[in-house]
């Protein structure tokens, strides 16, 4: 599946919606969690099903989900208003692929339309959104939908299906538990896939829980597609700072055996890699961000290539590292492959760096592509120290498992 991305945003805002948004986009602006957390309450108030059987219930009990939609709508109000700031195509990519993979329709938009902006009428007051305002917020809004929709369809046409059908019933074939404790499933189904030279992409994978709700997850492919059989890595996430276990991880550790049948999308994904290995490579990963990694090495393995791969990875210890051993291959069965490692307790791994990832002293090729994948913070930190090595923003790519991942930028 080739990737397609919004590249501009065809379309100007009027020039009177551009002042109105301008002169409001401070009130929406530090009202916009109070705006999309009454958003979402009435929003799953008249349509429960979609708490239950679409949006991810972990993320909104921490607010993550809301924190996402009040990210993506002031990025773009805010470039619509001022072209200067940093384009929202990568957004735009990272929110539609997402959405192809979940299986959005065209129709969904109307139904947030409705909420969002019932939402926005009664935080902030009828007498404040006057006609001309509302005019101007729909405007905004129907802008990024239409882009969105348009993404959406095109990226369902390129995987050969229409949109919101990206679904299979897919049997579950091997299922192997990683000593970190990762659990590593594969799967099939009557399915077309297509194009499998390009890697570090994830599916949906839709389970049944306990209570009947059918819960969505995305998951990275950790090989290439082959004989019709994906492959993807689950970590179990216990409960820690307030947050709860991980849903959907913990059930399929649990209950997940060969012979299982799982709901399972095409696969999507918006990180340029369709011409990874024409040049040097850096993968850079901490903790399960290894699994899209390891589906990119698996593909320079595949394909035999020998451009220089430099892996650098950090976990806390040996033990929790995922995929460590395959990981340890595919470095080894690369003719220019090195990797480096961090662990906070390296235990027998002597040849290990002790504590948090330090890349400035790294070898990082000037013309290498850097694929990033962590934690927040990590890829903060990562993207940061990269900085500080004038390394060209243009070639690091990051990806992180978290539903405002495009906040960093």
């Amino acid at each position: 599946m080739s990737i397609a991305s919004p590249t501009t945003v065809h379309a100007e805002l009027e020039t009177e919606h551009a002042d109105v948004i301008r002169s409001t986009l401070p009130l929406v602006g530090a009202n916009i969690d109070t705006i999309t957390r009454t958003f979402y309450s009435g929003l799953f108030e008249a349509h429960p099903e979609l708490l239950r059987n679409l949006f991810n219930r972990g993320n909104q009990a921490q607010g993550a989900q809301q924190r996402a939609l009040a990210a993506s709508i002031a990025t773009f109000a805010s470039h619509l208003v001022d072209p200067d700031l940093p384009h929202p195509a990568d957004m735009l990519s990272r929110i539609g692929h997402k959405h192809a993979s979940l299986g959005i329709t065209a129709e969904q938009y109307d139904i947030v339309h409705e909420h969002l902006f019932a939402a926005i009428v009664e935080v902030l007051g009828a007498e404040t959104v006057t006609a001309e305002v509302a005019a101007a917020w729909d405007r905004v809004y129907w802008m990024m939908a239409d882009v969105l929709i348009d993404l959406e369809r095109r990226l369902s046409a390129a995987a050969g299906v229409t949109s919101g059908q990206v679904f299979h019933r897919a049997t579950v074939t091997r299922r192997v538990d990683d000593p970190s404790g990762t659990v590593v499933l594969s799967v099939v189904a009557d399915w077309r896939l297509t194009d499998p030279r390009q890697p570090a992409r994830y599916v949906s994978v839709g389970a049944i829980m306990p209570d009947g709700a059918r819960q969505i997850r995305q998951y990275s492919l950790v090989t290439v597609v082959d004989d019709n059989e994906l492959t993807f890595a689950v970590k179990p996430v216990a409960a820690s700072g307030g947050c709860p276990a991980g849903e959907v991880s913990t059930w399929v550790a649990a209950h997940v055996r060969p012979g299982d049948i799982l709901d399972v999308s095409l696969p999507f994904g918006d990180l340029p890699t369709s011409d990874i290995g024409t040049g040097p490579v850096v993968l850079i990963s901490a903790g399960i961000g290894i699994t899209p990694m390891n589906g990119i090495l698996e593909h320079l393995h595949r394909w035999a290539s020998d451009c220089a791969v430099t892996v650098l990875h950090a976990d806390s210890s040996p033990a929790t590292h995922p995929l460590r051993e395959r990981q340890q291959q595919l470095v080894d069965a690369l003719p220019n492959a090195v990797l480096e490692l961090w662990y906070d307790q390296p235990g027998e791994v002597v040849t290990a760096h002790r504590g948090r990832m330090d890349v400035s002293d790294a070898a990082i090729p000037a013309d290498a592509a850097i694929y990033v994948c962590g934690s927040s913070g990590f890829v903060q930190a990562v993207r940061a120290q990269l900085t500080e090595r004038a390394v060209d923003p243009s070639r690091v790519h990051c990806e992180l498992f978290a539903p405002d991942e495009w906040v960093l930028g």
